[in-house]
């Protein structure tokens, strides 16, 4: 009976995952403008998670741990994005830290995304190529238009 409720309190326990960059806290603090360029940045944190494809190039380093239980949608706990830019000759020109305050929310509206057009019903789908498909119309003749 124990052996039971053991495993069973051990099922609900929350499940913790961490994706994207591995924060270290040292690390990212040892990068500093006007000291570093790219290749440091690249050495002492690695490849970025993404990187600008506009203006100034800018590496983006985005941690995010969420923890779930079983059944249940999984939740951000934690979330930080360090941006480092760069100026014109490859050295560090900023080096900015947000967290999860500046994460946002979107909610879809419904669970079925709007189109332009009419709206067929299940039977127009089904049944209405009937007929269609071979059929001349305009411009059809042998050989296609």
């Amino acid at each position: 009976m124990l052996g039971c409720v053991v495993i069973a309190l051990g099922a609900c326990s929350s499940i913790r995952e961490s994706r994207g960059f591995i924060n270290d806290p040292v690390l990212t603090r040892s990068v500093q403008p006007g000291i570093d360029n790219i290749r440091s940045v690249e050495g002492t944190l690695g490849r970025p998670t993404f990187a600008s494809q506009y203006g100034n190039p800018t590496w983006y380093y985005i941690s995010s741990t969420t923890g779930r239980r079983p059944f249940v949608r999984p939740r951000i706990d934690s979330h930080s994005v360090l941006a480092v830019r760069f100026d014109a000759a490859g050295n560090v020109a900023s080096v900015d830290r947000s967290g999860i305050d500046e994460v946002t929310y979107l909610q879809p509206d419904g669970d079925m995304t709007p189109t332009l057009g009419r709206e067929r019903s299940f039977l127009e789908d089904l049944f209405g190529n009937i007929g269609q498909v071979g059929a001349g119309g305009p411009g059809a003749g042998p050989g296609g238009p």
